[in-house]
């Protein structure tokens, strides 16, 4: 009979810590009440500057809602210093118009601050930060953090306004830096978010508390029923819609090679016409209609 294992042999198991790439993960680790510190820090080194302050109260606290209903509230929403907004949104799947739904993000929270009779200059500063587990072909040749403004074209100096700041980050990047880039401080971050439990990470965590109070967060929450449930649904909801994509792709390829087969019919039939063959042997051979022969 097998002996049950002893309690020292069930601590040194490795538990498994839920992926910070995971947007539900993601959300509840940068986005809830107590977790300023760490959004603080981590946006100090996407946005290149200081904050006073950071309020995350704007956003819903997924293990407190239904399962069902908050699953496509996933980005973080962040006041700082009290007179910006800045939304953080992780994505694991590739989207399609991913630079238009980028767009589409900002003028929602920006508008959000104008209410009805309000004045324009009610508007808040608006910052989207897109974090992607994926390249994006549009940005092949461009580093692993980009940032775009509205700029005049010709001389590419002027900023229409300070309103609108886009950051995008490809996560697969990093792997790609070498030497001193490693070190920034935005590295750091990505590389805990990239994999918690690497050495680099432990590293990390002697020097750098904000990291370290991550790490213990992450590991408190992946001993949480309740985000196991969460995350286990969203990565379904991921393998499922990668699914669907790949099957929608294969389709799109049957379906092309169908219309370029009616196609070439279609050619060798009006060769055939021209040539004098009667519609019955063309018919036979190209496997067209009478009526879609006639036509051609």
């Amino acid at each position: 009979m097998a002996k049950s294992k002893t309690n020292q042999e069930k601590t040194s198991q490795k538990k498994k810590i839920l992926s910070p790439k995971l947007d539900v993960i993601f959300q509840a680790l940068f986005g809830e009440v107590g977790s300023e510190r760490i959004t603080k820090k981590f946006l100090e080194a996407i946005l290149d500057k200081k904050l006073e302050e950071v309020d995350l109260t704007g956003n819903i606290v997924l293990r407190r809602e239904n399962l069902e209903d908050k699953m496509g509230v996933l980005d973080v929403l962040v006041k700082i210093n009290n007179d910006e907004y800045c939304n953080v949104e992780m994505q694991m799947a590739e989207k399609e118009k991913l630079l238009e739904r980028i767009l589409y993000y900002w003028s929602r929270i920006y508008a959000k601050n104008l209410k009805s009779g309000n004045d324009y200059e009610n508007l808040k500063k608006t910052i989207e930060v897109l974090i992607v587990n994926f390249e994006i072909n549009e940005l092949k040749k461009l580093e692993y953090h980009s940032k775009w403004k509205i700029i005049e074209e010709k001389e590419r100096k002027l900023i229409l306004t300070e309103d609108l700041e886009i950051h995008i980050i490809e996560l697969p990047k990093i792997y790609k830096l070498k030497g001193e880039e490693q070190e920034e401080e935005l590295i750091k971050w990505l590389n805990f978010i990239e994999d918690p439990e690497s050495k680099k990470v432990e590293e990390y965590m002697k020097e750098n508390k904000e990291i370290k109070e991550a790490k213990e967060k992450l590991e408190v929450m992946s001993e949480d029923e309740r985000m196991q449930i969460l995350a286990e649904l969203r990565e379904k909801a991921i393998r499922d819609e990668k699914a669907e994509r790949r099957f929608a792709e294969r389709k799109g390829r049957e379906l092309g090679l169908k219309e370029g087969r009616n196609i070439e019919k279609k050619e060798t039939a009006k060769k055939m016409k021209t040539k004098g063959l009667p519609i019955e042997i063309i018919e036979e051979i190209t496997n067209l209609t009478k009526d879609e022969i006639n036509t051609l």
